[in-house]
């Protein structure tokens, strides 16, 4: 079908700003549960419209090819990064605050994101080397796997994300002091480019409610709200029309 014919029914949902009341758990929203929940958010959005995308792309425009497939394959290496970062330093700060006494549980929980983490980390890997395939071969088929790989990860990052803000966040907000997720991010060592970094903030932002949205920003050190302000915000709105044919939510 000719992408002039699309209705708005069939286009991707653009996503809109939440409010506090639409995006509220029943826990305390600490800095360490507003950044995992706004993360999970975009990442999960993300991957589900790029699925939805790769259906109307034309399998040889290699233009096209090309921003879909590094879309995907800065999103995998986004969340392989956090998965890193909670591995390493924030489920053990969290497990150094956590009373003797429910430590036990809280270890059984833990293992279990980790066996949840390891198979999505290989699935997003996949994603990756099937992202590659689409971009040198340029075919319906190759365009296709592409796309049901995007859709079995989206299902995947749903399950696990609504898993550990089930599971997770919870104890984050009750025993994580916020010294510890301060040290959490000072230890994070990020592999993605300033512009990443800036794009990355940017979908972060987008649909996050304004309480969040003003953690985030608050949580930046001041060279980066200034790149932000300067030139990230910009950038990112010029490569969300790139990607989806619409400006950002905000």
């Amino acid at each position: 079908m000719n992408a002039a014919v699309l209705t708005r029914a069939t286009l991707p949902r653009i996503p809109s700003p939440r409010t506090p009341v639409e995006d509220s758990l029943s826990l305390r929203s600490t800095a360490a549960v507003a950044y995992q929940r706004v993360l999970h958010q975009a990442v999960r959005r993300e991957v589900r419209m790029l699925a939805e995308l790769t259906q109307w792309a034309v399998a040889d425009d290699t233009e096209r090819t090309s921003e879909l497939t590094r879309h995907a394959d800065l999103v995998a290496r986004l969340l392989l990064q956090h998965h890193a970062t909670e591995r390493e330093h924030l489920w053990p700060a969290l497990f150094r605050n956590i009373p003797t006494s429910k430590q036990d549980a809280v270890r059984v929980v833990v293992a279990d994101w980790t066996s949840r983490a390891a198979l999505l980390d290989h699935q997003l890997r996949d994603l990756s080397t099937v992202a590659r395939q689409w971009a040198v071969a340029r075919t319906l088929p190759a365009r296709d796997g592409f796309a049901r790989a995007c859709s079995r990860v989206a299902d995947a990052v749903d399950a696990h994300t609504a898993a550990e803000e089930a599971e997770l966040l919870p104890l984050l907000a009750t025993y994580l002091p916020e010294d510890e997720w301060l040290a959490v991010r000072r230890a994070t060592r990020s592999s993605l480019s300033g512009r990443e970094q800036m794009l990355v903030l940017g979908l972060a932002l987008e649909d996050a409610c304004a309480i969040d949205r003003a953690r985030l920003l608050a949580g930046l050190s001041r060279p980066a709200r200034t790149a932000w302000r300067v030139a990230g915000r910009r950038n990112f709105r010029a490569a969300v029309v790139r990607l989806r044919g619409a400006p950002p939510a905000a």
